[in-house]
């Protein structure tokens, strides 16, 4: 049909040009026959495209009936997930310390610089005790600022390179115990402290004075008994606080619990008791070859003092848009423990606590804000004995799914000069941040990571 219409086009056209040549010679008539020719070709033209038209949207083309495949693959036989993410951000420090660093942040580690915070690699197959697969396994690849700040403090780890990047790596099983005993053997995130590695799942961008100070992950053997589906019971034994490879014998241990009375309040209560000071120092030369890294002189005697945390938090949906959230920590640690009074030492607290509040503007946008009070008696965290206060106010923006976009300001301060400044030696009792961060991710694995 359209070659006919196209044809009839071509005819009509070659008599348009006849009738305008005669127009020419045969006066007034000439252009009257011309004018009519030339609405009988455009109304031919115009029913041609609509027949064009109709064909092609009628016979699909081949980019629209061949499947859509993923960019990147998000699923594997079986049911596993693998998940991308990036995480980039830049920040202005009002008080352009030197090296741009910032005073006491996690993972907003410099200002004035347009930053990499983090790239990650996520693969998770999670039990499912339906399909009678009663295992799984998790590995969280990470690079970027974060990873240096999260991974393999050399004052923590011995070998701190080899599992830099290695963010988490567990097993799981889930023992047929009651509603369900899961076991995991590995390196995992800390559940100490409200705030989380992803910072799609935060509230805020940066992460507060206790995410800092409070262990970033812990490897060993951690259970979590489903009492019922209002009461979980966690136990850990592990190698230590941060420590992926231990600096001494002592297994710390972790005794929690996990209370959801009504679906919208969630409280989990945590006791972490361990042994963090080291109990051999690094030497040039050993007796025997050994593993790089595993060449050790003892410490004789070595500081037996104690590490006790106890760490309080509970989430609230108030309404469907408001979110509520409290933390509590006390921290206690000594050097010694049933020494003699000439070897005793003072014990060290850290205490004090965070609130937040979530509240949803629209189906894309939240306005979220945190304020908090550390304690820092004896400079467990920050070096020095001070009171530190944090207040930040963040707006989320949901350009679409997996991608978020933040807008942030907050400010730092301290009742002692403590954050440097671009006046070298006068350091000043506040520090004022500003900046945006964007975070892509892209993987099957839903909701929190």
């Amino acid at each position: 049909m359209v070659i006919d219409l196209q044809s009839k086009v071509g005819a009509l056209e070659r008599q348009n040009g006849e009738l305008k040549t005669q127009a020419t010679f045969r006066g007034p008539s000439g252009p009257e026959a011309a004018a009519a020719m030339v609405s009988a070709t455009a109304d031919i033209r115009r029913s041609t495209t609509i027949q064009s038209a109709t064909i092609q949207a009628a016979a699909p083309s081949d980019a629209a009936s061949a499947p859509q495949a993923s960019i990147l693959p998000t699923t594997l036989p079986g049911g596993a997930t693998i998940n991308y993410m990036f995480d980039g951000y830049y920040e202005y420090n009002f008080n352009r310390p030197p090296g741009r660093a910032n005073d006491l942040r996690a993972y907003d580690v410099l200002g004035n610089v347009f930053s990499i915070n983090q790239a990650d690699l996520v693969f998770a197959l999670d039990p499912d005790v339906t399909a009678k697969r009663r295992y799984g396994v998790r590995l969280d690849l990470q690079f970027g600022q974060a990873t240096e700040t999260l991974q393999g403090n050399p004052a923590n780890e011995p070998r701190p390179d080899i599992y830099r990047n290695i963010f988490q790596a567990y097993g799981t099983y889930v023992v047929p115990l009651g509603h369900g005993l899961n076991v995991d053997f590995g390196k995992w995130a800390s559940s100490l402290g409200a705030e989380g590695n992803y910072t799609k799942d935060q509230m805020n961008y940066t992460r507060s004075f206790y995410f800092y100070y409070l262990p970033f992950y812990h490897t060993g053997l951690r259970t979590a008994y489903h009492v019922n589906d209002k009461l979980t019971l966690n136990y850990w034994v592990v190698n230590g606080a941060n420590q992926s490879e231990p600096t001494n014998s002592y297994k710390d241990e972790l005794f929690g619990i996990v209370l959801q009375p009504k679906k919208t309040l969630t409280w989990t209560t945590n006791y972490y008791l361990g042994q963090e000071n080291p109990d051999f120092t690094p030497a040039t030369s050993c007796p025997v070859p050994v593993q790089p890294g595993l060449c050790v002189s003892p410490i004789t005697p070595a500081p037996n003092g104690k590490l006790h945390i106890f760490d309080t938090y509970a989430t609230w949906q108030a309404t469907p848009k408001l979110t509520l959230l409290g933390e509590a920590d006390y921290v206690i640690q000594r050097l010694w423990a049933n020494a003699a009074p000439s070897e005793s030492s003072a014990p060290s607290h850290v205490d004090g606590g965070a609130a937040y509040g979530q509240y949803l503007l629209s189906s894309r946008a939240a306005l979220a804000v945190r304020s908090e009070y550390l304690s820092d008696r004896g400079g467990l965290f920050s070096g020095t004995t001070q009171a530190l206060k944090e207040a930040t106010a963040t707006y989320e923006y949901k350009f679409g799914d997996g991608f978020d976009g933040f807008l942030e300001f907050r400010r730092d301060w301290s009742n002692r000069p403590y954050f440097q400044t671009d006046r070298i030696g006068s350091p000043s009792d506040h520090q004022n941040t500003a900046g945006f961060g964007l975070v892509w991710w892209y993987g099957g694995k839903q909701g929190a990571w």
